[in-house]
């Protein structure tokens, strides 16, 4: 994705541009702090791409369980890797982004309770295209009324291949994590917001390929408590090994995969496993998406696996579930005072 043109907001303390598709793009310039002013809730929304230090590419290291290099293709000085969909991607193109969409709903109030939610995307997918655009995850947070944040990493750039990179390196996630905590601190543009970021608990909502970033991270992503759940939207291809021994812990987190006809073999595999491992289930979408909770929603035969993040067994839903999660409303009840920060 080519960057066009940049309008400098100089009311903005960390050097935002906003694109002339309405995008963000962040840089590293800082100016002066502004003026100090009472938090209050975000009066409009807030959403960037962002380089991160710590991403899932570049990544030089092995493929998990195959005892070779990722990047095992060589051509003069350049480096790739060969999928076994898409063929032989190449580094320089498809596995060096290390931007990641950052988006702050308008209201989001630092003073309550927050959540992150961390979403990864699918197959030929791009952050702008795909993630913000077709598939409309920060819309569908934002109006999931949740006191939330988004943070979405680019993974394989629009290729056939769902390689988690650098994730799959036992801690890099919690890296992650914190450094999405920073970022999310210098767009809200407020110091005084960096604890609600920094201790946000995380939802990871996962589409399709992005099932295996997931599995990686429940087995060695050292993210500890602060993980409150697990979305798979359309996204269980493999690993079921890697869920059925997290889920056979009884972790403190909530765990939902809906699918439809492209993934229904693998979830099936997932529920024996679990059947086998004495973890209990449901099949239909809890009413509160409760700590321990462990839900399969089916949808119907006929719902396209491409339109699964907003035309499944309802619209939107990434929105629904979300709604299920309680404790993180973006609106005080009647009566309660945000806590100072």
């Amino acid at each position: 994705m080519s960057g066009p043109a940049h309008i400098a907001l100089p009311a903005l303390a960390i050097g935002i541009a906003v694109t002339a598709a309405g995008l963000m793009s962040q840089d590293v310039a800082m100016s002066a702090p502004a003026p100090k002013r009472e938090l209050a809730p975000l009066s409009a929304s807030k959403t960037a791409l962002v380089p991160f230090e710590v991403s899932p590419f570049p990544y030089r290291g092995d493929t998990p369980d195959k005892n070779r290099p990722f990047l095992d293709v060589q051509d003069g000085e350049r480096r790739g890797h060969n999928s076994a969909r898409g063929g032989t991607y190449w580094e320089d193109q498809t596995y060096n982004d290390q931007r990641v969409l950052l988006h702050i709903p308008k209201g989001f109030d630092p003073r309550r309770p927050a959540l992150m939610i961390v979403f990864f995307h699918g197959n030929e997918a791009t952050l702008n295209r795909d993630v913000r655009q077709r598939q409309a995850v920060p819309r569908q947070v934002t109006e999931s009324g949740l006191n939330a944040v988004l943070v979405a990493p680019q993974f394989a750039v629009n290729a056939l291949d769902s390689s988690a990179g650098r994730f799959w390196e036992p801690g890099v996630f919690a890296q992650f994590v914190n450094e999405a905590g920073e970022r999310l601190t210098q767009l809200y543009g407020d110091e005084r917001a960096r604890g609600a970021f920094q201790s946000a608990p995380v939802v990871i909502a996962a589409y399709s390929g992005g099932y295996n970033p997931t599995a990686f991270i429940l087995q060695s992503g050292r993210i500890g408590e602060r993980l409150r759940g697990v979305l798979l939207l359309d996204a269980l291809f493999g690993e079921q090994d890697k869920f059925a021994d997290w889920l056979a812990k009884r972790p403190p987190a909530f765990f939902v995969s809906a699918f439809g006809k492209a993934a229904r073999d693998d979830n099936t595999t997932l529920e024996r496993m679990l059947t086998e491992r004495g973890v209990s289930f449901q099949k239909t979408l809890p009413a509160t998406l409760a700590r321990g909770s462990v839900a399969f929603v089916a949808a119907s035969d006929d719902v396209s696996h491409n339109d699964f993040m907003t035309a499944s067994w309802v619209n939107d839903p990434l929105k629904v579930m979300l709604r299920r999660i309680t404790g993180f409303s973006r609106t005080a009840a009647a009566g309660a005072t945000p806590k100072k920060r």
